[in-house]
């Protein structure tokens, strides 16, 4: 399965490399720590996550600043790009991944529909962000997130 090669591929490249890297999720509940987590001895190049769902954890535990969650809310590259940047920093790691979005089924806007997702992903001297459209029920565009995820982090450390 494509999805199980690429996972692979990314482990092999940060153990390769040495590089160690965290995440910080919202939308996706953890599931993409727990794709990860599922390979055996992970724990030399993944330091942990952070589950960030409500507003309020991602201020506190990550130094999201409530001003950019008023002005353009928590599904923004923006928020996205602050939360990689703070569990980079709690968590002290080479690289960080960060996921927020709208899952669904409820909380769509017409600006902002069910499936939008936006992610950042922060490393030496590096920062990058984008937003996604996805379809497909909830489980749906969790797991799309994550496989984007992963997807996103291996071509980034590949160019590297």
């Amino acid at each position: 399965m494509i999805r199980d090669e690429k996972l692979q591929e990314l482990i092999r490249s940060l153990r390769d490399r040495k590089l160690t890297v965290g995440f910080a999720e919202s939308c996706t509940g953890g599931a993409l720590s727990a794709f990860l987590t599922e390979q055996p001895g992970i724990s030399d190049i993944f330091l942990g996550s952070v589950v960030s769902y409500s507003n309020e954890a991602k201020v506190d535990l990550l130094g999201v600043r409530r001003d950019t969650l008023m002005q353009e809310g928590a599904v923004s590259e923006t928020v996205a790009r602050q939360m990689a940047h703070g569990v980079r920093r709690q968590l002290k790691t080479d690289w960080s991944v960060a996921i927020t979005g709208i899952a669904g089924p409820t909380g769509g806007t017409p600006g902002k529909p069910v499936g939008t997702v936006c992610f950042a992903i922060v490393g030496p001297d590096f920062e990058v962000s984008g937003k996604e459209i996805f379809s497909g029920d909830r489980k749906g565009i969790q797991q799309a997130s994550v496989d984007h995820a992963v997807f996103w982090l291996c071509k980034i450390l590949d160019g590297k």
